[in-house]
């Protein structure tokens, strides 16, 4: 059981930094006006998930539940909540502080993804040392 989620930690954080590279990507071709670093991570994107979705051994183990478990986490830690906080700081700046134009909201919904999937990270990071920590100490002796 340890291998298996193991493996499903490695795969989902490897699939949220893609996605985090891809957002970055795009944030930096908006701002820029140069579309070569998005369309090169959408490119990788694109085919890894080809590559997921053609490879046999790659679609089986990925189908496994506790892959589509982790990833279901990450989704939420670096999509859901982000964009959702993102849009109500910058109602919120709007109101308060001085207008928040389109790149800079994009700029906020990224920062939050990368902050949601450092989290995320580091919250297997403290799984896996409570799951090692466990395993490794004797179990009480049964009378």
């Amino acid at each position: 059981m340890p291998k298996v989620r193991q493996y499903a930690d490695s795969v989902t954080s490897l699939a949220g930094l893609m996605w985090i590279v891809l957002y970055w990507s795009v944030w930096y071709s908006v701002s820029y006006g140069r579309i070569e670093p998005a369309l090169i991570a959408f490119l990788i994107v694109a085919t890894a998930t080809l590559f997921s979705s053609i490879y046999r051994p790659a679609r089986i183990m990925l189908g496994r539940y506790h892959v589509r478990k982790r990833r279901t986490e990450m989704w939420m830690h670096i999509l859901a909540l982000p964009i959702t906080l993102a849009f109500l700081l910058a109602v919120l700046v709007d109101y308060l502080l001085f207008p928040v134009e389109g790149v800079n909201k994009m700029l906020l919904f990224c920062v939050l993804a990368t902050a949601g999937w450092l989290v995320f990270v580091v919250t297997l990071l403290f799984k896996l040392a409570v799951h090692t920590v466990s395993s490794s100490t004797p179990s009480s002796s049964k009378s």
